[in-house]
């Protein structure tokens, strides 16, 4: 059974980073691209990033290009997600997304 999961969130004062992990198993991780989501209360899902299964190309809404950075590690089978200037908008929580498959998410909060 594949699972995604995710990790690193947490809260964090505005301005500051945070790295979110996505780690995945039993699952052919080189073939697929990987994107990330996040969803606030009561709002929809949206795009955050996404990057190709080779992970030569990346993709960011562009509420966060120039702030997040997404990247792809084949060989750990893992995607991770550099967030860096965050602000209290960016709380949410971040899925991971590979295929078919979801994580279940992993809290971000962007509070003083």
């Amino acid at each position: 059974q594949v699972q995604v999961v995710e990790s690193g969130g947490g809260l964090v004062q505005p301005g500051g980073s945070l790295k979110l992990s996505c780690e995945v198993s039993r699952f052919a991780f080189v073939s697929y691209g990987l994107t990330w989501y996040r969803q606030a209360p009561g709002k929809k899902r949206e795009f955050v990033a996404s990057i190709r299964s080779t992970g030569d190309a990346a993709f960011y809404s562009d509420s966060v290009r120039g702030r997040f950075t997404i990247s792809k590690d084949n060989v750990a089978k893992r995607g991770y997600l550099e967030m860096s200037s965050l602000k209290p908008e960016d709380s949410a929580v971040y899925y991971c997304n590979l295929g078919n498959y979801w994580g279940q998410g992993t809290q971000v909060t962007i509070s003083s």
